[in-house]
């Protein structure tokens, strides 16, 4: 599900249909013939067969089963409840709770799952190694950005988080090899984003994209790309699931930048944590 979620973008029409349906239904798809899924998404049993090919799957059987064991883990941890994301008018405060909650912990989950560790590997390695760090971001992907930016500054690392798009581009203008720009995007369409980084691998600089979907238009920009597998609620224009596992892969790449810096790094969060240590109120101060 998270692999076609995350293609779903990049398919032609027909296949999309079926992906659509796959999301909307998979139990369904689950306990139907190729022939049956065909007809509901209004096209024939070879675009089935090239929507399985996609995805990583030989053919339809293999989509099936898959689908039917996913639906049973997904049950099972929810605790034989069905839980939704979709928030209806009629849910009650404590039914948005459980849902917001079930979709934030199963963004961080399956994005845990799905990550390219090699490709993390060579994100941490890039980062080790660059003289700058140039990060971009624009809306809900800034508060990313800048979360990023601070903690790479507190340990030392030369790190700029940018959300304006003139701002991004004369940044991105000045890098030169051996320096990194990151780009956040959830969609991977964001079209000052995209830009920013464009600018930044013309002049030498080893470009990473964040994002939901591999193959939007920000990888075609991207030395390396590393994904969130984010679901989001009825709600979208808030970014809640996709922020949290924005942050989660970020989380990763500093804590591995962190370790290979070990020396480096204990030094520098011991010095930051000196610095502002005095800027707590004294118990003496409190109100009573």
């Amino acid at each position: 599900m998270v692999r076609v979620r995350s293609l779903l973008p990049s398919l032609p029409p027909a296949e999309r249909r079926v992906a659509q349906r796959v999301i909307d239904d998979p139990e369904g798809v689950a306990n139907s013939t190729i022939t049956e899924l065909a007809q509901t998404c209004g096209t024939s049993e070879t675009t089935v067969i090239r929507f399985c090919r996609a995805i990583g799957f030989h053919g339809y059987p293999e989509l099936r089963l898959t689908l039917a064991t996913e639906a049973g883990r997904a049950q099972s941890a929810a605790g034989g409840r069905v839980i939704g994301s979709d928030i209806s008018p009629d849910d009650s405060l404590e039914q948005i709770v459980e849902k917001v909650t079930f979709a934030d912990a199963r963004a961080v989950e399956e994005t845990a799952s799905q990550l390219d560790i090699k490709m993390l590997e060579q994100v941490v390695d890039a980062v080790v190694a660059a003289d700058r760090v140039d990060v971009y971001g624009v809306g809900a992907s800034a508060f990313v950005a800048a979360d990023f930016q601070q903690k790479l500054h507190r340990i030392g690392r030369v790190c700029s988080a940018w959300a304006d798009a003139h701002i991004m581009l004369t940044s991105a203008a000045v890098l030169k090899t051996g320096d990194v720009a990151i780009g956040i995007s959830h969609t991977g369409a964001t079209v000052e984003t995209i830009d920013a980084m464009e600018v930044a691998r013309s002049r030498g600089a080893r470009t990473v994209a964040l994002t939901n979907f591999p193959k939007s238009p920000i990888a075609e920009v991207a030395d390396l790309i590393l994904t969130t597998a984010a679901r989001e609620t009825t709600f979208r224009s808030g970014a809640t699931a996709s922020r949290l596992a924005q942050l989660t892969v970020v989380d990763c790449v500093f804590v591995g930048v962190a370790q290979r810096t070990y020396g480096p790094t204990r030094k520098a969060l011991e010095a930051t944590f000196e610095a502002v240590r005095g800027r707590t109120v004294r118990p003496d101060r409190r109100r009573r």
